[in-house]
This record gives structure tokens, C-alpha cells and sequence, in this order.
């Protein structure tokens, strides 16, 4: 027997011995969309008609072994309703089914990436024999949904319960050790000996030598824990898992859920309630959401992939200003691969910037994240040093001095005359104007704004800036830098505060009236982090730095002043005055001591109320809704005008953007999410119950039309390819 598809062939290795390989034509890895999952089904059909089949090897020509399912296909199901879903998710569970259920032993050769649907095949087999450098696990519940295919009820049966509850609630890969470790898979291998030793192992199976209809009957079996010990199991891990998973991602607890249910039942049982799990999720709005961005995500890969193909490879980079800026952004470089030099004026400097590389690789080290060896190469590839001598190998410089367009300026036309005149010059601004700082510059088609967020090491977020006079090569090197630093940069032109921090401060500005108003600077807090944001915004002031907050409402004050501009002192003003810097000085909204782990924690201030006089209105207690719209429309309404200005190029874009530089609550979506979800006239007529609150709750003209035409950003032309 012989199979030739366009995702799969089969072919025979040894007498009886056949192996099913997986390379899907003209994609970068395989993945199950219909066309893979059509031809499994007739596959597997024909190695079921096959005299003396001895054995099926599982293998993939790509190197990966299968990423999951296409989520593309996969999405649009989610609209048929639950029970169309539960027709459909049954239908691959058949599939599935007949590759445990073949008539003699079956091995998977896991030579790269085996996620969701891809790792449930591999538990659909006997054994499997992964290679030391390949990842395994089920990231579903990153989408708002579980495991479709088979991974609730197989996991669990291989690993135990615990474990399966932490690989199934928290979506990680893992690395093959602890795939190992936990029972997952059965032998791993150096890299190239997959398919050898998969092969081996298939044959002495095939020999008689293991039993795998053992480990098959096993699978297919209730777990074999009594009442009691599944009580303890699960009504543990139920606490713990909804306390971390919070209210807002209900994923992880309906695992558990459906674990426990289903772990008491025969496979066929078992597998009915899985797929009712999933399509009670489904029809729920996280998964749309969810999965919306996953989609919003590959996009701006895409975007990125476009950029980086037009672009010279960044070997050689250097960092201007050796401070905890400049040290993390050396790191960051460094640990990826790419060698920096690390400038600055004065010696203690230069130890600042080491010492933060160093305290970064020693995290690393502590969490077994790296080895020393790996950190001895990391940091040798950061050369410190005071002068421009080596500059001239480098393809391109991120300047990362003081937040002041005169220093800036200065940096950066000196730097010029020391480097390639086709080399880039960055700078890592968060507000100054791109096109201003380029004036200075004899060759300002090279200079673009790269804005990394702090802190660097942890933050995905880069933006990348052009300015009037920047060059689509220099867009293209600085996107590509950024790629290579692990990092997601996305594209936005120059204006105040550029897209995050342009948008950001309309969320401060909706704060402040608050406060003026008499709201409780606690309670806002509590009611937006309740709405789902990671902080709410007096503490993120304070993690971000009163200093550099009230720096930046200026910048924003004078490039839109009809709208940010505020008249008396706010409270970001009093603070500033009063040298409460936030989390850098231990005091402000709230005040910070460090923990047991050395973070600082946040406490309550009695001094505060007090020293905020003056510019807290009258107490009054407002409703949770009026909060969360007094802070929301203001963001929301700033981040239509940039993508209708142009600042950024799509909603797919700006979702992402606040996504990952200001913590949005993923749960929502997105700003247009948010906003199609709501619908447009409805945010409209939330808008004007507080219209006399001023410009920035003023929707825009563009917005007023949707409203009235009942337009959404999603059928947008403009990102119809994106959402």
C-alpha cells in the first residue's frame, strides 16, 4: 500500500511496517485543516485494508512535527451553534479513534513542535519517542476553549491527574525533559536519531518485546482512582486553578471540570462529555475574543515577515546610555544572539548597565532557564565602552540617554559621524517627536523611533516609529532588529506620545476627572482591575513613574491641547511636586516595600488623602459603571482617531498594540473588539451622557456615520483581512 496526498503520505518501511508522514504542501509547518484531516480519515482507512500490518509509524517531513489545528477553519465553527459543534468535534474524535483503535502497535517520531490537535495524535498512539530539542502541550485554554480531540481524556490517563490538570489549565509547552519527567512520552532522543529510534522501538513492538495493547487498554480505561482520592484531586485543584484563572477566563476551571467528570468514564463516554466541555465554552464571548486576537496576532507576524524580507540582517548593535534602560535592551540583544556595545560617558554608568544584564541572567540562572555557560556567552556579548571607537561595524544604534529633545539631539547627530553612512540610528523615545529629533541629523532617512517599554526584558511590545524623512529600509532593518530580540514591533507614525502612550494618557485624563469629581483614587483602582486590567491606573502611575508620567502629560498637553490639555494642578501634578515618584522611590499613590522575593509590594498610604487637598473634589461614591465608562471612552475614542489618522495602519494593529504595551484585558478583545461587540451607536449614546465633560469624550465624526449606518470595525475594509 501506498498513499500520496497533498498532506500525507504513507509508505512502507519494512515488511508490514508503514509509516504515515505529515507535510502539508506549500505551508511552512503542517497543521490540521480539512484537507490534512480528509486525508488521515482515507489513510488510516486503506492501513486498515493492509494483510499482516505489523506496525504505523507517525512522523513529519516539516520541522515541526504538527502546530495544531488551522485556526482559520477551525474559528468558524464556533457559529454553527453546540450542536453543530459537538457533530463536528465527534467527526475528528472518529478519526482520531481509528489511529488508537489500528490493528497493531502505533509510535509518533516527535521531532519539533507537537500543540493541541498535534499533540492529541500523539496520545491517539502507543508510544512516543520525542527528540531533546521538541516541545509538547496544549495551549487551548489560550483561546478561552480546552482540548477537542481527545487531550481531556487521554492526558490524564498517561499522567495522572495533577499533572494533567497543570499541563491542560495552564496551556504551557513543554520541553521534552518534563515531558519525560511526567509520562507524557516514553524515550527522548538527540534531534536527529527521532525517526531511527522511533522506528526501533516500533519494531519491538511489533517483535512482541512491549505490550502495547496494555498501554492501549489503559488509555482507553476510568482512571483508577477511588471517590475519595478524586475528591482531593479535583476539589484542590478547583480552588487553586479558578483563584488563579480569575472570573474573567473560565477555560482552566471548565477543564478541571470535564477532567473530573470524564475520568470515571469508558473512552467513547469520556469523549462525549469533552466535546460538550468545549461547546458549552464556545458559545461564550472570551473564546471570540480570544481567538479574534490569535488571529490579530498572526497578522502582525505577517506584517513583520514583510518587513524583514526587504531588510539587512542586524549582526552588530549598540545601546546609547548604560542605564537600567540601556542594560536591559543590551540584555535583551545579547541573550538573542546578537552582539551590542554599550556606551555611555562615565564608568558607573557602564556597571549600571552590566549589573542589570547580569541581575537578568541571574534570574535566568536561579529558574533553570539557562546554564553558565550560556550566561558567560551572553554576557560576552556586551562589550562595554566609552567611546565611539567601534562604531563603525555597527548596522544599528539605539539611543537610550535622558527624555530630552536637546540631549537627544545632541547624542544623536555626534553618533552619526561616528557610524556607516547606511547604518540606522533608534532612539528609544517615548514621547519626543521623531521628525524634530531627525532635524539634527544629516541623514535622517536612517533614524527612526524604536520605543521599547519597561520593563525590556518582559515587555513583548517595541514600536517602531517613522518619521517624516525615514526610509522604508530603515523601517525594515528596525523591524527585523526587533524580531530578533524576541520581541513584536509594530509600525506606527509619528505624532505625541506615538500610538500607546497617545492613547494612555486620554485613560489618565479620564482618571484625573474623576478624582477632580470626588471619586476615591482606591476604588477606581479596584473597579478597573475588576473590568480586567492587570493594574489600575494610580498604580500603574506608579509602577510607570510619577516623574516620567508628568513629563509625558506634557508632552501630550501641548501636541492636543484642545483635548489634553487640563487646567489647575492634577493629581499627577501634586505628586510630581511632592516628589512621589512611585515604585522608584517608594512612595506614591500607594508606598512599596520589597517582599520576600524582592519585589515591591504595594501598601496602603495613610499620608495620602491628605496630601492629595486641593485637588480631590468633594467624596461622593460612584456606580461601577460610571468608573469603568468615564476611563474607557476616553481610550477607546483616542485609539479610533489614531487608526482614522493614520498613526496606525489597522485595528488589528492597535489591538495588539494596547494588548501588549498597556496590559488591555485580552478577555475584551481589543479596543475594536470591544467596540463592534458593544456596537457603535451604543458607545456613541454612552459617550454623550457625559458630553459636557469635554472634548475627550467627543466621538468622531467617522464614528457618528457607523453609528448610524451600523458599521463594525471587524467588515471593515480596511482590516476585513485581519480580524
Amino acid at each position: 500500500m501506498q498513499f500520496e496526498g497533498k498532506a500525507i503520505q504513507v509508505h512502507e518501511i519494512d515488511s508490514g511496517l508503514y509509516e504515515l508522514c505529515f507535510d502539508l504542501n506549500d505551508e511552512p509547518v503542517n497543521k490540521f485543516n480539512q484537507l490534512t484531516l480528509g486525508e488521515l480519515k482515507e489513510a488510516l482507512a486503506q492501513l486498515n485494508t493492509v494483510d499482516g500490518l505489523k506496525g504505523v509509524l507517525f512522523s513529519s517531513a516539516k520541522d515541526s512535527f504538527i502546530v495544531g489545528a488551522d485556526i482559520t477553519e477551525f474559528s468558524s465553527l464556533f457559529d454553527q451553534g453546540e450542536a453543530g459543534l459537538i457533530a463536528k468535534l465527534l467527526e475528528t474524535h472518529g478519526i482520531f479513534n481509528a489511529v488508537e483503535d489500528l490493528p497493531c502497535p502505533t509510535v509518533t517520531a516527535i521531532n519539533g513542535l507537537a500543540l493541541g490537535g498535534g499533540f492529541e495524535l500523539c496520545l491517539s498512539t502507543d508510544y512516543r519517542v520525542m527528540g531533546e530539542k521538541a516541545k509538547v502541550g496544549l495551549p487551548e485554554v489560550k483561546l478561552g476553549i480546552n482540548p477537542g480531540w481527545g487531550g481531556i481524556v487521554r492526558l490524564p490517563r498517561l499522567i495522572g491527574i495533577d499533572n494533567a490538570n497543570e499541563w491542560i489549565c495552564t496551556g504551557a509547552e513543554k520541553r521534552a525533559d518534563a515531558a519525560l519527567k511526567d509520562g507524557a512520552v516514553d524515550a527522548v532522543v538527540a534531534q536527529e536519531k527521532v525517526r531511527e529510534a522511533a522506528i526501533s522501538l516500533l519494531r519491538q513492538c511489533a517483535e512482541g518485546k512491549f505490550d502495547y495493547a496494555a498501554r492501549r487498554t489503559e488509555k482507553q480505561s476510568p482512571v483508577k482512582l477511588n471517590q475519595i482520592e478524586q475528591m482531593m484531586a479535583f476539589e484542590t485543584a478547583k480552588g487553586m486553578i479558578g483563584a488563579k484563572a480569575g472570573p474573567h477566563y473560565p477555560a482552566p476551571l471548565q477543564a478541571v471540570k470535564t477532567i473530573q467528570k470524564s475520568c470515571g468514564m469508558e473512552r467513547d463516554r469520556a469523549i462525549q462529555a469533552e466535546v460538550e466541555g468545549v461547546a458549552k465554552l464556545a458559545s461564550g464571548p472570551v473564546v471570540k475574543a480570544l481567538v479574534g486576537l490569535f488571529m490579530k496576532d498572526q497578522y502582525v507576524k505577517k506584517v513583520s515577515r514583510g518587513y524583514e524580507s526587504a531588510a539587512v540582517k542586524v549582526k552588530q548593535a549598540a545601546v546609547l546610555g548604560a542605564g537600567i534602560m540601556g542594560g536591559g535592551v543590551a540584555y535583551q540583544s545579547a541573550s538573542k544572539g546578537v552582539p551590542i556595545l554599550m556606551k555611555d560617558i562615565n564608568e558607573s554608568a557602564i556597571q549600571l548597565g552590566l549589573d542589570e544584564a547580569n541581575k537578568l541572567l541571574g534570574g535566568q540562572l536561579k529558574r533553570g532557564r539557562t546554564d553558565a555557560a550560556k550566561m558567560a556567552a551572553t554576557i560576552n556579548r556586551i562589550r562595554p565602552t566609552l567611546s565611539y571607537g567601534d562604531f563603525g561595524t555597527v548596522d544599528l544604534v539605539v539611543e537610550a540617554v535622558v527624555e530630552n529633545p536637546k540631549v537627544k539631539g545632541m547624542v544623536l547627530a555626534e553618533t552619526e559621524q561616528h557610524i556607516a553612512d547606511d547604518a540606522v540610528l533608534a532612539s528609544n523615545t517615548s514621547t519626543i517627536s521623531i521628525t524634530e529629533l531627525a532635524k539634527s541629523l544629516k541623514r535622517p532617512e536612517n533614524f527612526c523611533g524604536m520605543h521599547f517599554f519597561n520593563p525590556v526584558h518582559m515587555m513583548p511590545l517595541v514600536e517602531v516609529i517613522r518619521g517624516e524623512k525615514t526610509s522604508d529600509a530603515t523601517v525594515a532593518r528596525t523591524v527585523a532588529y526587533a524580531t530578533a530580540m524576541g520581541k513584536t514591533p509594530i509600525v506606527v507614525n509619528d505624532c505625541p506620545g506615538f500610538l500607546v502612550n497617545r492613547v494612555l494618557f486620554p485613560y489618565f485624563g479620564g482618571f484625573n476627572g474623576l478624582i477632580q469629581d470626588g471619586a476615591d483614587f482606591r476604588e477606581v483602582d479596584k473597579v478597573m482591575e475588576g473590568f480586567g486590567w492587570p493594574m489600575g491606573p494610580a498604580y500603574l502611575l506608579d509602577v510607570v513613574g510619577i516623574d516620567t508620567a508628568h513629563h509625558a502629560d506634557q508632552v501630550m498637553a501641548a501636541g492636543f491641547p484642545e483635548r489634553m490639555s487640563h487646567e489647575g494642578e492634577s493629581v499627577i501634578d501634586r505628586m510630581y511636586s511632592l516628589e512621589r515618584f512611585g515604585q522608584k522611590n517608594s512612595k506614591g499613590f500607594y508606598r512599596y516595600e520589597l517582599d520576600r522575593r524582592g519585589k515591591p509590594a504595594k501598601l496602603h498610604d495613610e499620608e495620602v488623602d491628605q496630601l492629595l487637598q486641593g485637588t480631590v473634589g468633594a467624596a461622593r461614591t460612584f456606580e461601577q459603571q460610571e468608573i469603568i465608562e468615564r476611563m474607557m471612552i476616553p481610550l477607546c475614542i483616542e485609539t479610533v482617531r489614531c487608526l482614522e489618522e493614520k498613526i496606525v495602519a489597522s485595528p488589528a494593529e492597535a489591538d495588539m498594540a494596547l494588548i501588549y504595551g498597556i496590559g488591555f484585558p485580552p478577555f475584551r478583545g481589543g479596543v475594536f473588539h470591544y467596540l463592534d461587540e458593544m456596537g457603535m451607536a451604543a458607545f456613541c449614546e454612552m459617550a454623550a451622557k457625559y458630553a459636557d465633560l469635554g472634548p475627550l469624550y467627543q466621538p468622531t465624526e467617522m464614528m457618528r456615520q457607523m453609528a448610524a449606518n451600523g458599521a463594525t470595525y471587524l467588515n471593515a475594509q480596511s482590516n476585513k483581512h485581519a480580524n
